[in-house]
């Protein structure tokens, strides 16, 4: 089975890539250390001048989108299904993204993902994806490339999106991919932030779903769940621009919620 990735829109911000302060600061460091030393080639200081200059645009990439208003931004909102809740002991089965911007979905992409393990009964019960299914699936290495191309420019968006990124993160490191330090945003902390506690009695992704009656309902399936997140976001940047929070730069006061 071949990854499905449809109607992606160009980016309306640049394709750069978004890093985190701390990753950016730590780059610039090293390439700083690497550009100061005598003991050199040629070749390796045009390396590290290269990567100083890289890691210039992407601070400088981060700083223009945080103050792009946020219905402007664009959104790659991601869910995977995995064998297990850890990265050090399971892996992925599942992969989907919705880049969305203003609250319409621009593209899509989705893949299953033969882990090379086989799937747990409980995980089979609660996802439906069985040893079988995967069978024919592309392997991860086949499958990540294109996910990191398809939100590339993007905020990266999930729900409990330590689970996520962890898993994608680790994903990168086994592929020998370097992980692109996305901003990422995390609907669960963000609906804390800003539903009352007497409209929801959690902020699941089914509840929300629910509430905010969403196009799509989760089912744990990465698709269908990337959709239903893509929705909730919406309503939730809604909430925001009531509350006069209307950047990257504005909700990052709340630490929780991006990262």
């Amino acid at each position: 089975m071949r990854p499905t990735a449809v109607s992606r829109a160009p980016s309306g911000h640049g394709s750069a890539e978004v890093g985190s302060t701390r990753l950016a600061l730590a780059g610039q460091e090293w390439a700083e250390a690497e550009l100061a030393r005598p003991d050199l080639t040629r070749a390796e200081l045009a390396r590290a001048e290269l990567a100083r200059v890289e890691l210039a645009r992407v601070d400088l990439a981060r700083a223009e989108l945080a103050r792009v208003d946020l219905a402007e931004v664009e959104f790659a909102v991601i869910d995977l299904e995995t064998t297990g809740w850890s990265p050090q002991a399971a892996a992925i089965t599942e992969i989907a993204a919705v880049r969305v911007r203003g609250g319409r979905r621009l593209g899509e992409f989705a893949s299953l993902i033969n882990p090379g393990v086989p799937v747990p009964r409980g995980i089979e019960d609660l996802t439906g994806i069985s040893d079988w299914m995967l069978a024919a699936a592309p392997k991860l290495a086949a499958v990540l490339p294109g996910l990191l191309a398809f939100a590339d420019g993007c905020v990266l968006v999930a729900h409990n999106a330590p689970f996520d990124v962890g898993f994608l993160i680790a994903a990168c490191a086994e592929c020998g991919l370097a992980w692109p330090g996305f901003t990422v945003l995390d609907t669960v902390m963000l609906a804390r932030r800003v539903m009352d506690p007497d409209e929801v009695p959690d902020c699941k992704l089914g509840t929300l779903a629910g509430f905010f009656r969403a196009r799509t309902a989760p089912s744990h399936r990465a698709l269908a769940d990337a959709r239903a997140t893509a929705d909730v976001l919406g309503w939730l940047i809604r909430r925001l621009a009531h509350r006069g929070v209307r950047t990257l730069s504005q909700l990052s006061a709340w630490p929780e919620v991006v990262a």
